[in-house]
């Protein structure tokens, strides 16, 4: 077989994670976003064990990150969670922030639960169960009082793991901000891939000014009012400068509309993510947890657990499971703890 063969297969080897596991841990980082994950999995997995306990967000989080790993062949996963608190600092700057959020009955399972209050409940004690699950598997769990996943991701990307390259997994469309060359956004909803192009493409923006899109149009979910009549298309015309390969400075987007300024100024404090408002300590914590040595798969542990909860029906194969999508992961948490 010739040389040039040889790097054929190989180079396919890499690209697929395969044997060749010579890099660094950070090389290829999957960072997912925690609760949006798993709201959106609870919402439409009702499914239960043979007792009749519910375990449909347990099930479908498990799931949904075994297939974007084996999407992505990441060489390390780091998942974050909002900490206790972690709108504090969003609701002193505006109060009504996430105000409108209620739990509801989901349409396709409204015979799930006895009240609004037992599904609350019941997604509160899935989540803990998730985040035990999670501890015995090779990746990185993330939580931090007083701040929200959205700003541990963006401080991550852009101050922390400046040289890796990141894919991030939510369907929170104020993570496109973070898109360039490096940093890649997996809309498990919409099933795609958002790079610097896709971001253009969609929007008519550029990724690095899209966060003047989000300021403007506002964000429902999270109760924060846009500027009134001003959707995209209105948007692209008024401030066309928004698709130029380059980054636009607040005072260009507050000359073209003035008398939205004070709107414009508040919403931009909410929703950027490229340089987070977080206390120092709080830095500190995340860059000496994100420099530690990854947990190694704790595989008795997973699998009692599983036995407990009566997971077989629901993860058949349960070794194969494991092996087949955390086995590389594994490989890149023992190689960290001996560097």
């Amino acid at each position: 077989m010739s040389n040039k063969k040889y790097l054929s297969i190989f180079e396919e080897i890499k690209k697929k994670g395969g044997s060749l596991d010579d890099g660094n841990p950070n090389d290829k980082v999957l960072i997912i976003d925690g609760l949006n994950t798993f709201i959106r999995v609870f919402s439409v997995i009702p499914t239960t064990n043979e007792d009749g306990i519910h375990i449909g967000g347990i099930v479908g989080f498990l799931r949904s990150i075994a297939y974007v790993v084996n999407m992505v062949r990441p060489t390390r996963v780091i998942i974050a969670f909002d900490g206790k608190g972690g709108s504090s600092r969003r609701r002193k700057i505006y109060p009504e922030y996430k105000q409108n959020r209620k739990t509801k009955y989901r349409v396709n399972r409204s015979n799930s639960f006895a009240s609004q209050d037992d599904e609350k409940m019941n997604m509160i004690m899935q989540i803990q169960r998730v985040v035990e699950y999670l501890e015995t598997l090779p990746l990185t769990v993330l939580s931090y009082d007083n701040i929200e996943a959205d700003d541990t991701i963006g401080y991550i990307c852009r101050q922390v793991l400046t040289d890796s390259q990141i894919t991030i997994m939510s369907t929170d469309k104020d993570f496109l901000q973070l898109a360039n060359g490096r940093i890649k956004i997996w809309s498990p909803t919409k099933k795609k891939m958002y790079d610097e192009n896709a971001v253009l493409e969609e929007y008519g923006i550029s990724s690095h000014n899209l966060i003047w899109y989000r300021v403007l149009d506002g964000d429902k979910s999270d109760n924060i009012s846009g500027v009134r009549g001003l959707g995209l298309k209105t948007i692209q015309k008024k401030l066309p400068f928004l698709s130029e390969n380059r980054i636009v400075k607040m005072d260009e987007v507050v000359n073209e509309l003035p008398e939205h300024k004070d709107t414009i100024n508040l919403n931009y404090k909410l929703m950027q993510l490229s340089d987070v408002d977080i206390s120092a300590s709080t830095k500190t914590k995340i860059v000496d947890r994100v420099n530690a040595p990854i947990n190694r798969l704790v595989k008795f542990k997973f699998e009692k657990m599983f036995l407990e909860d009566k997971l077989y029906t629901a993860l058949p194969n349960l070794t194969s499971w494991l092996m087949t999508n955390f086995n590389q992961l594994n490989r890149y948490a023992e190689k960290s703890h001996n560097q």
